[in-house]
């Protein structure tokens, strides 16, 4: 199915969550876009309309079941059903594990993984039921790699890898395809919007491996939609993401030392300031 697609997009108000949306819309699709952040959803809706889509705007926090069940009856509502949910709300907690406080653990784990599991359970029992529908978990490569000084993300991410590789062998005889899209970098806010004890010099690593990636959130989006639709389970979009999964299962212990050593000159050691809350 890859035109009149009716889909939810969670985190929708700006990054992938936008050019997941504005793809949707370029198909011809009919999008709900949900994100906390109101203003920023509603800027997505205009663009979703300019490139010629039907868009409307929830403001929903993932983080409350309640409000994601809510969501799911407000798409059917606008939709008439709902073909594709993404689950796309997510955020960064970075820097040594030691400095990183239980409140910044619990934020990340309610957005990124409890923010996914919500919206599973709102919305796939009634694709089950039609035998039909595309559940598409964003995690990150990181959730495959675990790379240091990003303990909150790689867990959270991880338990995504792991949920859609169930939901995907759960759900594949009733008709319904999950994907989990694994990206490296590409420019979001999401670094932003981080938290944690993040040394500058850590952040602005980020921020310019994000610049100056071969693939944005356009191409991104692009791939992920393309894939589940395709019914592929991994969508890794980028070529160093692949290679360092491949290089993980081949050779574990390598990829560890690589990514040790990489980001050893980017924190300082030892950090001086944690950044507690």
């Amino acid at each position: 199915m890859t035109s009149q697609l009716r889909a939810v997009v969670t985190g929708g108000a700006s990054g992938l969550g936008r050019a997941l949306s504005i793809d949707i819309a370029q198909r011809g699709g009919r999008v709900v876009i949900a994100d906390i952040d109101r203003a920023g959803a509603e800027d997505t809706a205009r663009q979703v309309e300019s490139a010629g889509g039907e868009a409307h705007v929830v403001t929903c926090d993932v983080r409350d079941h309640e409000a994601i069940s809510a969501l799911a009856q407000q798409a059917e509502e606008a939709l008439g059903t709902v073909d594709l949910v993404a689950n796309n709300a997510g955020v960064a907690v970075g820097g040594p594990f030691e400095g990183i406080s239980l409140d910044d653990w619990k934020w990340a784990v309610d957005i990124n993984l409890w923010g996914v599991i919500h919206g599973c359970r709102a919305f796939y029992p009634t694709m089950k039921r039609r035998k039909h529908g595309y559940i598409m978990n964003v995690a990150s490569a990181a959730g495959l790699v675990s790379p240091p000084f990003l303990s909150p993300y790689n867990v959270t991410k991880s338990a995504v890898v792991a949920l859609s590789e169930t939901l995907y062998a759960e759900a594949a005889r009733h008709g319904v395809h999950v994907s989990v899209l694994c990206p490296t970098f590409f420019t979001t806010r999401i670094v932003d919007s981080s938290r944690g004890p993040v040394s500058s010099k850590l952040a602005s690593w980020a921020e310019g491996k994000m610049k100056s990636s071969n693939l944005q959130a356009p191409e991104v989006a692009r791939a992920a939609v393309d894939a589940v639709i395709a019914g592929r389970l991994y969508v890794l979009p980028m070529r160093d993401g692949r290679m360092m999964w491949r290089l993980k299962r081949i050779l574990p212990g390598g990829v560890r030392s690589l990514m040790a050593g990489r980001l050893q000159s980017i924190i300082p050691r030892p950090l001086r300031h944690f950044g507690q809350r």
